[in-house]
């Protein structure tokens, strides 16, 4: 009983079991947005990455373009006519171009070169192939010949090759063909190149023509050296009796490559 007399009803909780809950959607996104996402993002990264590249060889294509503009007007490539509007233009545009530059066509007829044929009595002193420097298909420019010798007047790397002929029928024999170099840095020759074989003769070979006395064997030797002014270069020729005499036959040649 309360004060007063007065009774306070009792508080009564109902709890209806039938009430339907209210479901509160999940913010959790389906996988197939997920993937989604991240294949949208890749190809917004691809394409970016795609205009980088464009804008860096567009600019690379550029800059080639403008050297090769560049380089095309110097007065070389101009009207000769005009030689004071091409040296002021040259005056301005070289500095720009950079050191630079293709070898003039004047520059490249000035290399040494020289094309020395067969003797018609090749042998020498020490085996030293003797050659034709005068006269027919041979020829010689700002270089020296001297008893089977060419001589280098200008430094610079040189191709240098050597072709022969030997008649091998007779009986069987050491061939050794040498291309050499005489230098005043060294007291004795050295040898640049060397082909070296023993020739018998054969029943029948491939190489050997209408005569049954002949079997023909050709060596050819090439390369680049470095040769300095006042090197001497020359073949030599084990068993030189045998070498088949004619301009075609065998010859002998130098020309400069770069200096």
């Amino acid at each position: 009983m309360a004060e007063g007399g007065v009774a306070t009803s009792p508080q009564v909780f109902v709890v209806d079991s039938h009430l339907n809950y209210v479901s509160v959607p999940s913010t959790k996104r389906p996988r197939w947005a997920r993937v989604g996402q991240r294949f949208l993002l890749l190809l917004v990264g691809l394409t970016v990455l795609g205009l980088v590249v464009q804008g860096f060889l567009i600019y690379h294509l550029y800059k080639k373009t403008e050297s090769f503009a560049l380089y095309h007007s110097h007065p070389r490539y101009l009207n000769l006519s005009s030689p004071k509007t091409s040296g002021q233009l040259g005056g301005a545009i070289m500095p720009q171009v950079g050191s630079k530059e293709r070898p003039h066509p004047e520059q490249i007829q000035q290399r040494p070169f020289a094309h020395l044929m067969g003797s018609n009595d090749p042998a020498g002193e020490n085996n030293v192939v003797q050659w034709m420097h005068e006269g027919g298909e041979a020829i010689i420019r700002n270089m020296s010949y001297n008893k089977g010798r060419l001589l280098v007047e200008k430094e610079g790397y040189y191709y240098l090759y050597s072709k022969v002929q030997l008649n091998t029928g007779e009986e069987c024999s050491l061939i050794q063909h040498r291309v050499m170099k005489d230098t005043h840095a060294y007291g004795e020759s050295i040898e640049l190149m060397k082909s070296k074989s023993l020739r018998c003769r054969t029943q029948k070979s491939s190489s050997a023509k209408a005569s049954d006395g002949e079997d023909l064997w050709n060596s050819f030797l090439a390369g680049i050296f470095h040769l300095q002014e006042g090197d001497q270069i020359f073949v030599t020729l084990e068993n030189i009796q045998k070498m088949r005499t004619g301009n075609t036959d065998n010859f002998m040649g130098a020309f400069m490559i770069s200096p």
